[in-house]
């Protein structure tokens, strides 16, 4: 570990020195990507140092700690317990630091929020995802913008695509794909009964144009009226865009916006993210389609969470996490299940690199 360490020290130092140079002064591309690997680089080149100069004050320690001085030999011991206990925890924050990232993890993130089993129940519970997802982006500053919407007839949500922007919005919200289950009595029931119903969530990186190369013959671009909001426009303008990628059938629909152009440009941008997700799908060599192993069939046995409203509680299944107060829950605050997840990601990283 300590010779990688010393690497990226080293490299840190590289940049330092190339940050200096006029050539690369005047580069403002070159400039923000070596400042972007820099700020990446330094709280690992901090941690480090850190290490570095707790080992040498342990050195020091038990060295002082043979003195023929009682007094000096008295404190030098009792600074080597809490020397090597932080020598520890530097190790551990390195080891952790050192892991394999997800590239993916700085993008925006694309996500899809369907009705699955459970009809109109299961479209009200669907709105209620979308709503605590938007919530939660702008409790992080995040921006969210709908690229497609299908309501349903009680304010529920037949299907609903939408980007939230912002460095790191994938690498926040990659664990929400799956089947999400709700146990509660619907607004509908007469007889107070408890329904199960369950919503997808699939969640993709926002892809770069750069990341995906499209040509323009391998595209047919239908234009259509929407369906959704936006008043006498949308009976008399045709604003809607269907994108279809032929070679893979992929496709894409954005009819949120009035402007046709808007409309193609969101298409193409959740395009580009199904075909990065296809394509690292590919890389990985998975035997079915990132999306289904996210949703599967949204049937009720293949559910990744439940929200139980008769007692207040969501259980993530995956790691056996219960928290209470629905409410604050559905209104964005899932912070600390978010952190659960990531911190149990980490968890099977480092069992992964003991291996």
């Amino acid at each position: 570990m300590d010779e990688k360490l010393e690497a990226l020290a080293h490299r840190r130092d590289e940049i330092d020195a190339l940050l200096a140079r006029p050539d690369v002064v005047s580069n403002p591309e070159q400039v923000a990507k070596l400042g972007k690997e820099r700020a990446g680089l330094q709280p690992v080149v901090d941690t480090y140092q850190q290490l570095v100069a707790s080992r040498a004050e342990l050195a020091d320690a038990e060295a002082l700690a043979k003195d023929p001085d009682t007094e000096l030999a008295a404190m030098a011991r009792a600074e080597v317990p809490s020397l090597t206990a932080r020598i520890e925890r530097l190790g551990e924050d390195l080891r952790t630091a050192l892991l394999p990232k997800d590239p993916n993890d700085d993008r925006s993130v694309i996500m899809e929020v369907r009705s699955a089993t459970g009809g109109e129940e299961a479209a009200l519970f669907a709105g209620d995802l979308y709503r605590m997802y938007v919530r939660y982006a702008q409790l992080h500053k995040l921006k969210v913008d709908v690229v497609d919407l299908s309501e349903s007839g009680q304010h529920g949500i037949k299907e609903v695509v939408f980007e939230i922007n912002g460095h790191g919005a994938y690498g926040l919200l990659k664990h929400e794909g799956g089947v999400h289950r709700v146990q509660r009595v619907p607004a509908t029931e007469t007889q107070g009964r408890i329904h199960t119903s369950t919503a997808t969530v699939a969640v993709l990186p926002e892809a770069d144009e750069v990341d995906i190369v499209i040509k323009p013959d391998e595209l047919r671009i239908d234009i259509f009226h929407s369906g959704g909001p936006g008043g006498q426009n949308v009976n008399k303008v045709a604003t809607a865009v269907r994108v279809v990628h032929l070679p893979t059938g992929t496709m894409a629909v954005s009819q949120d916006e009035r402007s046709q152009l808007k409309n193609k440009t969101k298409a193409m941008n959740v395009l580009r993210s199904r075909l990065l997700e296809r394509e690292i799908r590919e890389r990985q060599a998975e035997t079915s389609a990132a999306r289904r192993l996210m949703v599967g069939t949204g049937e009720r046995s293949e559910k990744i969470r439940t929200y139980n409203f008769p007692q207040d509680r969501l259980t993530d299944h995956r790691i056996g996490l219960t928290v209470h107060g629905l409410e604050a829950i559905l209104d964005g605050q899932i912070d600390a299940i978010i952190e659960a997840l990531r911190q149990d990601e980490q968890a099977q990283l480092l069992q992964h690199a003991d291996e």
